[in-house]
């Protein structure tokens, strides 16, 4: 039968059977429906019998972080009746340790959902790691414990471009996303050294800490910008991709915002860390 029949009980009580006369006879006109049922495997683990719920997410929240983050929700508001509690009580839910008491009804998300959490654990440590090398290196650079502090500050300001532009393009945050902001935050401290770089050279020069700041931010403002542009331009060519469209939302509006955000946060927060060093001494009499 169709695949579409197969689930329907008029269709089978609609098939025909050739009787001995060669005639034609609906199966409903020889048969009686029963309803029964029937035992399924006990699977096991661990010696302790468990069921397997198997499913797939799919249309509108087809990322195991979305989709299953709503089904763990209505569980956590949906009491559940067992034997040893009549009044119902929320069902224990395990995403990253197994059950803690295996004789109590409780559910362990496993499958792609586990996949998905592994992952985003992992890219955080990466995340985390890669930004205690930027630094050291920057330390290393200027010869500084504050500098690099300062150089770092517009890193965090990459969320504010990258979470709303997922919300207002409809994509959801994957790995992908994940992998932009890794690449975010070189991209932005490159930028950033390039500032406080200038305002050291402006310095050195001769010219005041207030002079030099300006002129920082009035002479790089230009390359920064297109460089930034340049790497936005690049991610419109994968936006619709199903798999890498959430790394070109994180550059795309992650780059937009921080950049314009670091040619104001760089020079204010390194002038307001040094002006007190830079003030000319006044001298009374």
């Amino acid at each position: 039968m169709p695949s579409g029949e197969k689930d329907s009980l008029n269709s089978l009580r609609d098939l025909k059977v050739r009787a001995r006369d060669g005639s034609l006879v609906a199966i409903s006109e020889v048969t009686q429906v029963v309803k029964s049922q029937r035992y399924q495997s006990i699977h096991h683990k661990d010696l302790l019998p468990v069921v397997y719920v198997l499913g797939d997410v799919a249309g509108e929240t087809d990322s195991p972080l979305y989709g299953l983050g709503k089904i763990y929700g209505l569980l956590e508001d949906t009491p559940i009746k067992t034997s040893t509690s009549s009044d119902g009580q929320p069902l224990e839910q395990f995403l990253n340790s197994q059950p803690e008491n295996p004789h109590n009804w409780s559910l362990k998300w496993d499958g792609e959902l586990q996949v998905t959490l592994d992952t985003f654990r992992d890219m955080g440590i990466a995340y985390s790691v890669g930004l205690v090398m930027i630094y050291l290196l920057v330390v290393g650079m200027f010869r500084s414990y504050s500098v690099p502090l300062i150089i770092m500050a517009p890193i965090p300001l990459t969320i504010i471009g990258i979470m709303p532009g997922h919300a207002l393009l409809g994509q959801q945050f994957t790995a992908p996303s994940m992998i932009g902001m890794i690449a975010l935050a070189g991209i932005i401290v490159r930028n950033s050294i390039l500032l406080v770089d200038f305002i050291q050279q402006e310095v050195r020069s001769g010219k005041s800490l207030e002079t030099a700041t300006i002129n920082a931010a009035a002479v790089r403002a230009l390359p920064i910008g297109l460089t930034a542009l340049a790497a936005m331009m690049g991610g419109f060519f994968i936006v619709d991709d199903p798999i890498f469209g959430g790394l070109a939302v994180s550059l795309i509006f992650g780059l937009m915002v921080s950049t314009i955000l670091t040619l104001v946060v760089i020079p204010v927060v390194y002038y307001a860390y040094h002006y007190r060093k830079h003030s000319p001494i006044i001298e009374h009499p």
